[in-house]
């Protein structure tokens, strides 16, 4: 009897399915390359502030320079614009300035996205997300190079994440950009626009490349302008050694001059109001470009150096020196890759020494600072040939010579003025830790279990060497006067902070924060009203009305001071302000009566007094006479000169001498500083009964001139007539919006109606606009009893319609490309 045919089961069975699995694992380890590198850039970067016990660490001061002065107040702003506590929009503050537009500032300050942090923690620790933009921006650098360096050549994904860590901190960073958090998203984007080129190359993605570009543009376009020249390097030097037909090659060209300009026209809102804005920005006096001295250039490039001054930052580790230094003896690197590459570092750094095309790196324009702004492009492309190098497995013999190159040249140039202190311990311990680690990585070929080893050693030697290069840049930069760090939160600055909060009135009136301030941008920092601020855009046009008026400024009139003068009080609507008290750290706000933001001027007015005086130019903008402006007698010495006066018993006497730096005192009076043209109006106390007001001054500097007529004696009585009359004439009701005022006016009999604000470019009135001194005025004829001003920063419509066209461009060019292989699948 046959057996019974076996059955089979016809139906499938289920399929082993490990791809899903493995696909997951590849994204998982995609990610460690980055993520190495992201750890070792920061971790370096906060380590070197644990060893010298910077805040948030210890107690030394984090806070340098314009980092206090400008982007700790203007992430405080932002964190009240995310809030709903701004007194403004992103368009315009009100707070600073006596109102200026936001817009500039925000793209300049607040562009990288990393700013938005600070939107996140307590206001009050807004200053630590701050210093904790620069290491996670750095991180995130050192990542985004770690990808980019796997699209040029695959390797191994932690030797990627060392050099990517080795371009994180780089001496651009770490001496230059620290403090910078905008132009920090400059070091990111040079390896997202590399990435961009290769997808340019690759003929993929033009969308995805517009979108890395509007990515460099929105964070910083300063920064990103020179990334993005970089990137056109990178083409050219990516288009040359590659195997590419003539034609292969002008594709990639129109695929990225076009994905550029799409990307560029999607910051087109940011960037033109951005530009305009400079252009109507107070100029300042930046000298020409002068290069440095050919041995403090190659100095520069030495690991762990810092130069005093406005001098480059260029280097990198030892690790990615000595593997760069061997790029050119690697004969597994084709010869035309190796000559192409060389070629174009070399003329990059000469570009940096020849003025023509150092003013084409910096848009054409004289840097107000360090003029070597670039630096971290000649890193990032020293990083790219190190990779190349180590990724075709570099000789032994070839990275011992560069080494010795290496240590040749710190010898040769260890004369050089202030030569790094940090800089032979870099290349002699650094670099022979280096050496040793490649030279076990090469043996681990054959011995495997080197390669851990060799591994440890070179994410070591980076670390090690990148925290010390940071805390001796920090700690030769803190000498520099300028850069001495200050603290931007305490219990002085707390009680700053509620006292303008208890006195606050806005928009009914103003409120100055006073002085001595913690920054320059203490009205911002601060939620206060006053003329505090400092802004690369602070516009011509408030300087030309400010500072005739007696308050006090400096970097070439883009940063202003407040003055504690009841006159300019009453001019622009100041009605309370803040004072130290009597214990240390403590603060007191005040109220008085102050006019409204908005004020009626029926007839015009000339004050009798002398024209050319500060007093007289108050009194034409009041309207009114209040001061006693009496000729003065000089005597004493050339460097403590006397001056003596008549006044009225009882009035106030004020002194305005912006030529002079030393002290001022009146009588038996407190002395006051006078520090020239950052000093304005100041208080020298009250008249004696004799009428006698004299005046001691104490400088340094023969032949100091206060001019004909530095004392003005106020009278309060006539002062606080005039403000009641202000006040009986002017709006009856104000509403202020984020950029807009309307004023209720009291009668219909015509006038000028005087904005207590300056006329910026950008304002548009329901009412013709009339010059009254530099304050925003408008023309009333009889009948009209309500007054609108709406702020639109110039340039935002173009840019608006720009931005529409870049993301119709965006959405088309896909769609246009799936439609078409629709139809070529199809037929």
């Amino acid at each position: 009897m046959a057996p019974e045919p076996t059955t089979v089961d016809a139906r499938p069975t289920a399929p082993h399915r490990p791809a899903p699995r493995r696909a997951a694992i590849r994204r998982i380890t995609r990610f460690r390359g980055p993520l190495l590198a992201f750890l070792i850039t920061s971790g370096a970067f906060c380590a070197a502030w644990v060893a010298r016990g910077t805040y948030p660490f210890g107690n030394t001061g984090r806070a340098l320079n314009d980092q206090a002065n400008q982007y700790v107040p203007f992430h405080r702003a932002l964190w009240d614009l995310a809030h709903g506590q701004a007194a403004g929009d992103v368009l315009f503050t009100w707070r600073g300035g006596f109102g200026q537009q936001f817009l500039a500032d925000y793209h300049t300050y607040l562009g990288n996205p990393f700013s938005w942090l600070a939107v996140l923690v307590p206001r009050a620790h807004v200053d630590l997300a701050v210093f904790a933009i620069t290491p996670i921006t750095m991180g995130t650098a050192a990542a985004v190079m770690t990808v980019y360096l796997g699209k040029l050549h695959p390797g191994p994904w932690w030797q990627r994440g060392v050099l990517g860590a080795v371009y994180g901190l780089c001496g651009w960073a770490l001496s230059d950009a620290s403090y910078i958090p905008m132009w920090l998203w400059g070091l990111v984007a040079l390896p997202l626009l590399g990435i961009a080129v290769e997808w340019c190359l690759e003929e993929r993605r033009w969308p995805g490349v517009a979108l890395l570009v509007a990515l460099a543009w929105f964070g910083n376009f300063y920064t990103a302008m020179m990334a993005t020249m970089a990137a056109c390097v990178l083409l050219a030097i990516r288009m040359t050694t590659r195997d590419m037909t003539g034609r292969q090659r002008l594709r990639a060209l129109w695929r990225a001059a076009t994905a550029t300009g799409t990307g560029i026209l999607l910051t087109l809102p940011l960037l033109l109001p951005s530009f305009l804005s400079s252009g109507a920005a107070q100029p300042t006096r930046a000298a020409a470009f002068d290069p440095v001295r050919i041995e403090l250039f190659l100095a520069g490039m030495l690991p762990a150096t810092h130069l005093w001054g406005g001098r480059p930052r260029l280097y990198v580790a030892s690790l990615g020196l000595i593997l760069a230094g061997s790029f050119l003896l690697n004969t597994r690197v084709a010869k035309r890759t190796r000559l192409v590459w060389s070629a174009a570092i070399l003329l990059v750094a000469a570009s940096f020494q020849f003025p023509p095309t150092q003013y084409v790196w910096h848009g054409l324009a004289v840097p107000n600072g360090n003029p070597y702004r670039e630096a971290f492009v000649f890193s990032g492309m020293v990083v790219v040939v190190a990779w190349l190098a180590l990724a075709n497995r570099p000789r032994p013999l070839h990275l011992a010579l560069s080494a010795a190159v290496l240590v040749a040249a710190t010898c040769v140039l260890r004369r050089a003025d202030d030569f790094g202190g940090w800089t032979w311990p870099a290349v002699l311990g650094g670099g022979a830790v280096s050496l040793l680690a490649l030279v076990l990585l090469r043996l681990g070929e054959k011995r495997r279990f080197l390669v851990p080893v060799a591994a440890a050693l070179m994410i070591g030697v980076v670390f090690a060497e990148s925290t010390v290069a940071t805390a001796g840049a920090d700690a030769r930069r803190a000498r520099e006067r300028w850069a001495k760090p200050v603290a931007t939160s305490n219990r002085s600055i707390g009680d700053h902070f509620e006292a303008v909060r208890a006195v606050s009135g806005w928009p009914a009136y103003r409120t100055d924060s006073g002085a001595p301030q913690s920054a320059y941008n203490d009205a911002l920092a601060l939620r206060a009203e006053g003329p505090q601020y400092y802004s690369s855009y602070l516009p011509e046009a408030t300087y030309k009305a400010l500072e005739p008026l007696g308050y006090g400024f400096k970097n070439d009139g883009r940063t202003f001071f407040g003055a504690d003068n009841p006159v300019l009080d009453a001019i622009f609507s100041i009605g309370a302000r803040v004072r130290p008290g009597t214990t240390p750290s403590s603060w007191t706000g005040s109220k008085f009566p102050a006019p409204p933001l908005v004020t009626v001027r029926t007839a015009p007015y000339t004050s009798p007094n002398p024209a050319e005086t500060v007093y007289a130019r108050q009194e034409n903008v009041l309207g009114a006479t209040v001061y006693q402006v009496p000729p003065v007698t000089r005597g004493g010495s050339a460097t403590e000169p006397a001056y003596s006066a008549r006044c009225t018993p009882g009035s106030e006497a004020y002194w305005y001498s912006p030529a002079v730096y030393g002290t001022v005192r009146s009588g038996g009076g407190p002395r006051r500083l006078l520090e020239d043209r950052m000093t304005g109006v100041t208080p020298l106390g009250t008249v004696p009964a004799s009428g006698l007001v004299e005046v001691t001054l104490q400088t340094g500097t023969q032949g100091t001139d206060a001019g004909a007529y530095p004392l003005g004696c106020l009278d309060r009585t006539a002062l606080d007539a005039a403000v009641r009359h202000l006040t009986a004439t002017g709006a009856t009701a104000v509403e202020v919006g984020g950029h807009s005022i309307t004023a209720t006016l009291p009668t219909a009999a015509g006038g000028t109606a005087v904005i207590a604000t300056t006329a910026v470019p950008g304002w548009q009135c329901t009412a013709p606009l009339k010059p009254f001194h530099g304050l925003l005025a408008v023309d009333l004829p009889p009948g009209t009893t309500e007054a609108s001003c709406t702020f639109t920063p110039k340039g935002l419509t173009p840019g608006l319609a720009g931005a529409a066209l870049s993301l119709l461009a965006l959405v088309a060019v896909p769609a246009a490309t799936r439609l078409r292989r629709r139809r070529t699948s199809g037929s």
